[in-house]
């Protein structure tokens, strides 16, 4: 099958190769690889048990956070899978399940807050971080994996996958991929994107993580990437035998929350909006977004529209921008916080003039997905990424000085036409290769693959 055949239907069967990660006695004992009713206390099929590492939370605005919120709820009323899902008790991007509709709480501790809870059939833990910086990652998705493995061993769960987000814990998967096998389960990964290149990190901390990558990579039984180009990069750079290439879902079905609503229209009354006058960004604050480029390329347009930034904002890159820029000088440049209610921002990235997408580093992402199948008009920062994901559905910048302003000023005169036939062709390409029961029912076969 082709790339490009493969990007559209979204799904490409794993490349199978004899050996691989997996060891011979368990290959012996993959005939059976659910944990049987009995031991789960059920009497109807066996369950397959998926756990997912590396998601701070649910529901949030980074990318994996989007992603396990709308996986586990394609499959949430599927009876052969069983999710169990990892998520930070505290520190940054911390799970808060007060955010969330449909929660039933398992387990408090002692000071009553949630420890475990049930959300969409999927069994979500809290793994409590000290704060050491930027290394907490890793404490993070190591104690997260000894938890799973112990409850894998206290539950009798045989046969689980362990599906790993990132590759933060190269010195540490040989171990847990042996205890995972011990348990007759395999490891699968899904590599992200280049993190090694993101411009947060200083050169030695790049280092560890190409370093990492390779190790996670080496270990793995296969390798689940989420662009076409990853899955290229991965099969050129460490030659692994078992891949595939599932992308992220998006939906492209209107807002049913009315004009009128008062939620909608109190927001943009507190923020200083109005319908068609904005254009908008969101996701992360963190620099490879390139919030800097956005800002600084605004300011010089000649729109008489603002710019919506809807983020958590980091403190410290806010002062380095103020710094650099000086954008609270220009009213048109509106930090205006967080929205969890769903409903809400799909009616917010709807009315935008347009929106900015300036993510370089790694493949697939959601905020792109979701902006494709809400606002008509997109414009993306041109890296192989992005345009591997709208093609001709969106218009494209560089990072070079005057590229996004002048963009800026053009589209700035299109008329409501022209916006309407990007909007056409953004939600026709989402509907052709990202819609979410695709993406699930990809997963899907994966999971339940015996061979």
């Amino acid at each position: 099958m082709s790339a490009e055949a493969s990007l559209k239907q979204g799904y490409k069967e794993p490349r199978r190769a004899r050996g691989g990660a997996e060891s011979a006695k368990q290959k012996k004992k993959e005939g059976n690889s659910t944990v049987t009713a009995a031991k789960i206390g059920a009497t109807s099929a066996p369950v397959q048990h998926v756990f997912i590492i590396g998601s701070k939370s649910i529901g949030q605005y980074g990318g994996y956070e989007t992603f396990v919120d709308r996986l586990i709820g394609e499959h949430e009323h599927e009876a052969g899978i069983k999710y169990h899902v990892a998520c930070k008790a505290n520190g940054d991007g911390y799970m808060d399940e007060t955010k969330l509709s449909g929660v039933k709480v398992m387990k408090r501790a002692a000071d009553g807050a949630a420890v475990e809870f049930e959300y969409k059939n999927a069994h979500v833990f809290k793994i409590s971080c000290p704060s050491i910086g930027p290394a907490v990652a890793i404490y993070y998705d190591r104690a997260a994996l000894k938890y799973c493995v112990r409850y894998c061993r206290a539950h009798g769960i045989e046969h689980p996958i362990f599906y790993i987000l990132t590759c933060r814990i190269g010195p540490f998967i040989k171990g847990f991929a042996r205890q995972i096998h011990q348990l007759g389960g395999k490891y699968y990964l899904n590599p992200d994107g280049h993190e090694w290149k993101r411009a947060k990190w200083p050169k030695p901390v790049r280092a560890y993580w190409k370093w990492s990558e390779k190790k996670m990579v080496s270990c793995a039984d296969l390798v689940i990437c989420d662009s076409v180009n990853i899955e290229k990069y991965i099969q050129t750079e460490y030659h692994h035998p078992n891949t595939t290439y599932i992308a992220y879902g998006a939906d492209v079905e209107r807002s049913d929350m009315a004009d009128s609503d008062p939620r909608f229209v109190d927001w943009l009354a507190e923020k200083g909006l109005a319908v068609g006058r904005y254009y908008l960004v969101v996701g992360r604050f963190v620099p490879e977004n390139n919030y800097e480029t956005m800002i600084r390329e605004f300011m010089a347009s000649r729109s008489k529209r603002d710019f919506a930034l809807i983020t958590n904002v980091n403190e410290k890159f806010l002062l380095e921008l103020e710094a650099l820029l000086h954008f609270k000088s220009d009213p048109r440049i509106k930090f205006v916080g967080t929205v969890y209610d769903k409903a809400l921002l799909k009616k917010i990235r709807e009315n935008a003039y347009g929106y900015f997408h300036g993510h370089e580093v790694g493949g697939t992402n959601p905020s792109l997905l979701e902006a494709l199948g809400a606002t008509d008009l997109n414009l993306l920062l041109d890296v192989g990424f992005n345009r591997e994901v709208a093609q001709e559905a969106a218009l494209y910048w560089r990072k070079d000085a005057g590229s996004l302003s002048r963009l800026i000023d053009c589209v700035d005169e299109m008329d409501a036409a022209q916006r309407a036939e990007y909007g056409l062709k953004a939600r026709e390409r989402v509907k052709s290769a990202y819609s979410w029961p695709f993406i699930g029912d990809a997963y899907k076969r994966v999971w339940l693959d015996r061979g």
